[in-house]
């Protein structure tokens, strides 16, 4: 590798630190706002933990995909979900941030994480599926482990990401243990 790789490479990873004070709408167990970079880490390690249910899956794939699932959010930030109000717009000014952030990689990690970032936008692939499976998990995860305002819309949950938890019953039963504790904080 040259020392003009080496130089993108980095000037990338510092553009991507953005991530770890992007903040998203939820809140940690401490009441701190999330951040992006801190949903990414631990929808890795979701992925992790449920490993041995994901039998058939690439999982340094899945890996690779949790991780640049929200790569663009460096950009713009992250729109909270309620506010998403047209998700074609939403993809594409993604494409257009992370075609920004990647600009200075050599030419096939660019296509690479062009690439991954695609096969996640799409649903291409059993992988893509189950990280978008996994990041509404993560997010409702959050969201009830989450020290929130006062005002927080627990009743979100309930709808959020049904479609594409549904589709695997290891997803399926995970929500369903989800669901019964938003409910519980929705009662609190």
């Amino acid at each position: 590798m040259d020392d003009d790789s080496i130089a993108g490479r980095l000037a990338f990873l510092r553009a991507a630190e953005a991530l770890k004070h992007t903040l998203r709408s939820g809140h940690t167990s401490n009441g701190r706002p999330e951040s992006t970079a801190e949903h990414s880490w631990r929808l890795c390690l979701l992925a992790l933990a449920f490993e041995d249910g994901l039998a058939g899956l690439d999982l340094l794939r899945v890996l690779k995909l949790c991780i640049v699932h929200d790569l663009a959010e460096a950009i713009h930030g992250d729109i909270p979900a309620p506010m998403q109000q047209d998700p074609a717009a939403k993809s594409a000014q993604e494409r257009q941030d992370l075609a920004v952030l990647t600009a200075p990689l050599d030419a096939p990690l660019r296509a690479h994480f062009l690439a991954l970032w695609e096969e996640y936008e799409a649903g291409a692939t059993p992988e893509a599926r189950a990280v978008k499976a996994m990041d509404k998990l993560e997010t409702i995860l959050q969201h009830n482990q989450g020290a929130n305002p006062p005002d927080f819309d627990y009743g979100f949950n309930l709808d959020y990401g049904q479609r594409h938890t549904a589709a695997h019953p290891l997803f399926a039963r995970v929500r369903a243990l989800l669901d019964e504790e938003t409910r519980a904080r929705m009662r609190s």
